[in-house]
């Protein structure tokens, strides 16, 4: 049982529209991604390198159709992090965009598919694989650390079930790709569009260049989903003034939204007839867990709105004591099917079962109105969002510390500050944390001072630095 063991009843819908212009249907992906599976075995462990693309999603899909568990992993990784998570990890399969990483002298050539290259590393398999596990993606610590979110095939089908509801989506609709297939709303957007016999519009192209917008018209998209960043840009390019009359709505969610973007697409989105729907989620709950209905917008503007279908919230106190009372903060607890089974960093962690239950401390402070809609009000522990992506501020820390500069970050999200005692190599950890953590520039700041503020036991005082 697979996520996609219903694709054959949509055989003759569109599945995918290729950026160069190819139809494909169900039956195209059935006969690809089953001609695919063959080429992998059962259980066993595949690192996909992904893209936005046909040949990407044929390995997807037909390494989960074959019972594989599969490793989402960016295009963009560093390749001294890629190769800490194959020696960590030890897949047994690698699909990967050829020639992007070189191949070791002991992996098999297996499959070509278009731009793509299957390998057998022949690794030795030391270690078992828990058998409800699916998917590994990324997180929390994903910028910096090769952790990974487990994720059981329940999880991922309890989760897309929900979103399929509540967005109400059809084998009308027509998405195009915002996102990376390897972030967890990435691949979601995914998720929910095949089981639903719908299509999608395949690019990496983003929302500021010409092709993505010339895609979106001539294929007649129905809806794209973006984080923060994105609708940050969708304002400078006067998004008021596009027109795209396809666009039956729009989807939010990897981070808060500030009042005045929120302000400003909820007014666009009645102008253009469109529904803005709001959403929250983190990639330890596959990864949605909240979503505002679109005619709740104005009313409860700020708010991550109510549980997704069959999952539940509550807050608790610093005392882990249950908050029943409405308006007082505390921090959020999630309760559903699609709550991850833990994290694995190496291979060894596979065979760990479920660690949470179906349990979620979110780690974000929250208070509920009286009419049951939460708003996030604050973070527990030090992670922002950079861009949609959850990073953890202690794991980016203990990186660069580790490669011999002293510094200590802070930061709200999409804006982090690294302040460093490393006054001549600025350019060199700028140039660092852009690529090895595969970060956007506009993101972060390195801040030189004298000395970094610590109290007598040697702890650093970060409200100290935020006072800088």
């Amino acid at each position: 049982m697979t996520l996609f063991n219903n694709l054959a009843n949509n055989s003759s819908n569109l599945s995918f529209i290729a950026e160069d212009g190819r139809k494909l249907t169900y039956n195209n992906l059935l006969i690809d991604a089953d001609y695919f599976s063959e080429k992998i075995k059962e259980r066993s462990l595949i690192f996909i390198i992904t893209r936005n693309n046909y040949d990407c999603i044929v390995g997807y899909v037909g390494a989960l159709r074959a019972n594989a568990v599969v490793v989402l992993i960016n295009y963009s990784i560093h390749e001294s992090m890629w190769k800490d998570l194959i020696k960590n990890f030890k897949p047994a399969f690698i699909y990967q965009p050829k020639n992007l990483f070189q191949c070791e002298k002991d992996w098999e050539q297996k499959f070509k598919f278009g731009k793509y290259v299957l390998y057998e590393t022949n690794a030795d398999i030391d270690y078992n694989i828990n058998g409800n596990l699916s998917l590994l993606l990324m997180t929390s610590g994903s910028t910096g650390s090769p952790e990974f979110v487990r994720l059981s095939h329940n999880n991922i089908f309890s989760n897309t079930k929900a979103i399929c509801k509540y967005l109400k989506i059809s084998y009308k609709d027509v998405a195009i790709t915002t996102l990376p297939m390897s972030y967890s709303y990435g691949i979601s957007i995914i998720n929910t569009h095949l089981f639903s016999g719908a299509s999608l519009i395949l690019t990496d192209s983003s929302i500021v260049e010409k092709n993505f917008w010339n895609l979106l018209s001539k294929h007649r998209a129905t809806n794209f989903g973006g984080v923060p960043y994105t609708f940050e840009m969708l304002k400078k390019l006067k998004f008021e003034k596009i027109s795209i009359p396809s666009i039956k709505y729009i989807t939010q969610a990897g981070g808060k939204l500030s009042q005045g973007l929120l302000e400003y697409f909820s007014s666009v989105s009645v102008k253009k007839k469109m529904d803005f729907i709001v959403m929250y989620g983190q990639t330890e709950a596959s990864p949605r867990m909240s979503y505002l209905p679109p005619n709740m917008l104005q009313k409860k503007l700020g708010s991550i709105g109510v549980p997704i279908p069959g999952g539940k919230f509550y807050l608790i106190d610093e005392k882990h004591q249950i908050i029943d009372e409405p308006n007082i903060e505390g921090e959020l607890v999630y309760e559903g099917e699609n709550v991850s089974l833990g994290y694995a960093r190496n291979c060894y962690e596979l065979a760990n079962g479920d660690l949470n239950n179906g349990v979620l401390k979110t780690g974000d402070m929250v208070n509920v109105d009286s009419d049951g809609y939460y708003y996030i009000v604050g973070r527990k522990k030090r992670f922002l969002k950079l861009f949609g992506n959850r990073v953890s501020l202690d794991q980016i820390e203990q990186k660069i510390n580790g490669e011999g500069y002293d510094c200590a970050c802070v930061g709200l999200d999409d804006q982090m500050k690294i302040y460093t005692t490393v006054k001549s190599n600025i350019e060199k950890i700028n140039k660092y944390i852009a690529e090895y953590f595969d970060l956007n520039k506009s993101g972060f700041s390195i801040i030189c001072i004298d000395t970094i503020p610590r109290n007598d036991s040697g702890k650093i005082l970060y409200s100290e630095l935020e006072k800088i």
